[in-house]
């Protein structure tokens, strides 16, 4: 006899929530914020995690990219996984999974399992982020309780990227490890909530069709995709004509194509075509935003902590005017684009990131947050503000009903795509800053890995205006 695991109930006819369903959401939203947090818990992290385990920053990187990796590139993969299996068995699972890789990333003594700790975390921020909103859709009524429900777990997803600058900066002081093992303990008291408030999906039929994974297909491209990283961070060392690099590089682009061929073949792939024009133009400027912002708190932390000597807490407190205003502005971020139309805001949060990121292309200074980094920080602030949310809703617009899962799917794997495959250029440009170099003369040696970061931004605002041009 099977145990079923009922909806909660909504609550009073007045509205108000049932204590069930509020803890569901809470369970929910609880994961959300941890999936959020994890990346910027690494950002502060990494000059102490180079440092203990004696990595470069080209080494280092992966501590940010593995987790990166594990989740754009098994994203679509994930959501296969979760539609054969079921989201509570795929949901609960994913608990226990990441609670397991935050204790062994934090006891790692090698790079190899803490990135592997790190891809796995990734896997499962894949299975769980996207189907936390998928179990909010069935168990919500659609209307305002709905409504209320994604806005509560939009704000916890906002709020984790600055909590877990904060939280990682002050427990870094102590040890780098305790930022990769705090959300053990969290996530597996999310498991025991979740195991009696996490429903059961409503089943009509058996299953006759055959479970089609396309692990092929997902193995390829995750393989091609760890390739690519791996051979940008070894050109600095060993040049690209290396068999280090030029090997490593070479196999992505064997395994992309061997992806294609897969994907081509398989009579399920795991990408669904999509060609929409404002799609792939929501895409590429998210990624943009995305891969830029990261690369740029790449550059800052390790400039603030290997060069000016500022603390963890110190360098995470000098980041806040960056990731606190999306967090604030969540909410009202529906508005926004209901007012002023997404093209516009998208366009004019290009522009101010754009802005910033030039302004640290300016005169080689010694690191003065007032006067250097806080204009900076506040413009790319106000980036998000403007067109973080725009973009997502965007992107998937003008997509029928039954292709916006895939849609949704594609768009989220390129902005994680882009924050692995822009840090890695960042570290490895960053890796030929001047050995033992202090003040002006190590910002300055920092300036390639800030170009590229302005390169990026300047790529978005392209695109951005491009969507204006077309509306």
């Amino acid at each position: 006899m099977t145990r079923t695991h009922p909806a909660p109930e909504v609550g009073t006819g007045d509205g108000r929530w049932s204590p069930r369903l509020w803890g569901l959401l809470l369970v929910l939203a609880g994961n959300m914020l941890i999936d959020a947090l994890e990346v910027s818990v690494a950002v502060v992290a990494l000059p102490s995690i180079g440092t203990d385990l004696g990595l470069a920053p080209t080494g280092a990187h992966w501590a940010m990219t593995g987790f990166a990796v594990g989740f754009g590139g098994l994203l679509l993969f994930g959501a296969r996984v979760v539609s054969l299996l079921g989201r509570r068995r795929v949901y609960l699972a994913a608990l226990l999974a990441f609670a397991a890789a935050s204790a062994l990333s934090a006891l790692a003594q090698e790079p190899a399992l803490l990135v592997a700790t790190r891809l796995v975390k990734g896997f499962c921020a894949a299975l769980t982020a996207p189907t936390g909103l998928a179990i909010i859709a069935t168990a919500f009524p659609q209307g305002p309780a709905r409504d209320r429900a994604v806005s509560v777990y939009a704000l916890f997803g906002a709020g984790g990227f600055t909590a877990g600058l904060l939280l990682s900066g002050w427990l870094t002081e102590f040890s780098w490890r305790l930022s990769f093992a705090f959300p053990a303990p969290v996530v597996l008291i999310l498991f025991v909530l979740g195991l009696r408030l996490i429903p059961d999906e409503a089943t009509t039929e058996a299953r006759t069709a055959p479970r089609r994974y396309d692990v092929t297909g997902a193995a390829t491209f995750t393989a091609a995709l760890l390739a690519l990283v791996y051979g940008i961070g070894a050109v600095p060392a060993h040049g690209w004509t290396a068999p280090r690099a030029a090997g490593p590089l070479a196999a992505a682009v064997l395994l992309l194509v061997a992806f294609a061929v897969v994907e081509r073949r398989t009579p399920d792939p795991l990408v669904k075509p999509l060609h929409d024009a404002t799609l792939i133009r929501s895409a590429l400027g998210a990624a943009c935003l995305n891969g830029s912002y990261l690369g740029l708190l790449f550059v800052l932390t390790y400039q603030m902590q290997m060069v000016a000597g500022w603390s963890p807490q110190k360098a995470a407190l000098a980041l806040v005017p960056a990731a606190a205003p999306p967090a604030i502005t969540a909410l009202a971020s529906g508005r926004l684009v209901a007012r002023f139309g997404a093209p516009r805001l998208i366009a004019a949060g290009a522009a101010c990131a754009f802005a910033g990121y030039l302004l640290q292309l300016g005169p080689a200074r010694p690191l003065d947050h007032p006067a250097r980094l806080l204009p900076t920080l506040l413009l790319v602030g106000a980036a998000f503000v403007l067109s973080f949310a725009a973009l997502n809703m965007q992107a998937t617009a003008r997509l029928n009903p039954a292709d916006r899962g895939a849609g949704s799917g594609l768009y989220q794997t390129a902005v994680q795509l882009a924050a692995a495959i822009a840090v890695a250029s960042v570290a490895a440009l960053l890796a030929a800053a001047v050995p033992g170099a202090t003040g002006a003369e190590a910002v300055a040696a920092g300036r390639p890995a800030l170009v590229l970061v302005a390169a990026l931004g300047g790529l978005g605002l392209l695109v951005a205006l491009t969507g204006l041009r077309r509306r």
